[in-house]
């Protein structure tokens, strides 16, 4: 079984994260659809993985500009049996997809809301005049765009080739440098090579000054770079927090294994989410 799944529908930024992890591990191999399974919502990609119909899922972590993904950290905290095994980082180039001759005749733009939240400017300096709908995904856009030529989707170019729709523009973002960060969830990390990332999920004993400071200067004094800290309530009481934190290093070994072990005595909760190779 070498099944991917994602967040469906087929063309989305996480079908396209998909492709891009399957091809990193074989990079040799011919795109075989079948392979790939597509998913409803998140909570059906892990559920995907963790019933044994893919050997690994695709979970949006975080993007450049609207920050973190919640219900993947929440997800990953609920489901003991899984493990990060990898990442993928996708830029994310909007296009603008359409069957219309020119931009002039576009009258309709679709695509996720956050999409066109991330287009913004672009649409009100050349397409004042179109209504703007917000729909489930940006594939979902593509999808409707095949069938009205008025219309455009705002999706990428991997969509444009899947559907088979012209580009009328491209990186039509507002930003740039957008892109999203995406985890490979499954139960066995493959054989690449590193250099090596740990994510992990700590919470302190208490809410008090300099509880995160005790948490975060064992890092700092072994010289282990922390490449991202995000926080998310516990669910249990106000003004309490579980800490999100991303290393350098592999847990298995030195410093990091050793500021682990220290770290045990201190905390209520210390649990690894995976040590993955970024090669």
């Amino acid at each position: 079984m070498k099944t991917i799944a994602y967040l469906g529908p087929p063309g989305t930024f996480s079908h396209e994260a998909a492709v891009t992890w399957r091809r990193r591990l074989e990079p040799e191999r011919e795109k075989e659809v079948e392979e790939l399974l597509a998913c409803p919502d998140l909570p059906g990609v892990v559920d995907a993985v963790k019933n044994h119909r893919a050997m690994a899922g695709i979970l949006p972590v975080e993007n450049s500009i609207e920050g973190a993904v919640n219900l993947t950290l929440d997800l990953l905290l609920e489901e003991m049996e899984l493990q990060i095994i990898g990442e993928v980082i996708l830029p994310i180039n909007h296009c603008l997809l359409s069957q219309a001759d020119d931009i002039n005749a576009v009258r309709e733009v679709w695509s996720h809301p956050q999409a066109l939240a991330q287009c913004r400017r672009y649409l009100a300096a050349v397409l004042p005049w179109a209504k703007i709908k917000a729909v489930t995904s940006t594939a979902e856009a593509a999808g409707e765009a095949l069938k009205r030529p008025d219309l455009a989707a705002i999706a990428s170019s991997f969509a444009a080739s899947l559907y088979r729709l012209p580009i009328l523009a491209q990186d039509i973002q507002d930003y740039s440098g957008n892109k999203t960060r995406f985890w490979v969830v499954g139960r066995e990390a493959p054989s690449l090579t590193g250099p090596y990332k740990t994510s992990l999920v700590v919470a302190a004993p208490a809410n008090r000054p300099g509880t995160l400071y005790t948490i975060l200067k064992d890092f700092a004094e072994a010289g282990i770079n922390l490449t991202r800290i995000e926080s998310r309530p516990t669910k249990k009481e106000l003004g309490e927090y579980l800490f999100f934190i991303d290393c350098e290093g592999r847990c298995d070994e030195a410093p990091l294994n050793e500021v682990l072990a220290g770290l045990k005595s201190r905390t209520v909760l210390l649990r690894i989410l995976g040590t993955y190779a970024l090669g």
